[in-house]
């Protein structure tokens, strides 16, 4: 996948030079790095906001209720987890998390 996204971006440049529009790519680049660095600070305010949200829920033990109450889905689901295992937690924690409607915020809940 990586030489992939290399050529692309390699015949990219080389189309730009070609036609004279190299400094557009060059501009869209640096906007997309300022535009990238601008989502991975939105991203680490959420995340750390539902990250401790989880955290307050586990330490209730509400992600313990809800996994039991899931735990019939999960063995159909997921028939080689053993029961008792960790992941079926925090399987159950992301589905619910992204049953609330969180979205990409649904990530920690998974990790």
């Amino acid at each position: 996948m990586n030489y992939l996204w290399g050529c692309m971006i390699v015949i990219g440049v080389i189309f730009a030079s070609f036609n004279g529009t190299l400094p557009d790519v060059t501009e869209a680049a640096l906007d997309s790095a300022k535009d990238a660095v601008a989502l991975c600070i939105t991203m680490t305010g959420v995340m750390s906001f539902w990250v401790g949200m989880m955290r307050i829920a586990e330490n209730a033990g509400i992600i313990e209720g809800a996994t039991n109450a899931l735990m019939p889905f999960l063995r159909f689901l997921f028939p080689r987890i053993p029961k008792g295992h960790p992941a079926n937690r925090y399987i159950a924690t992301n589905m619910i998390a992204n049953v609330f409607g969180l979205g990409w915020a649904a990530t920690p809940a998974g990790l």
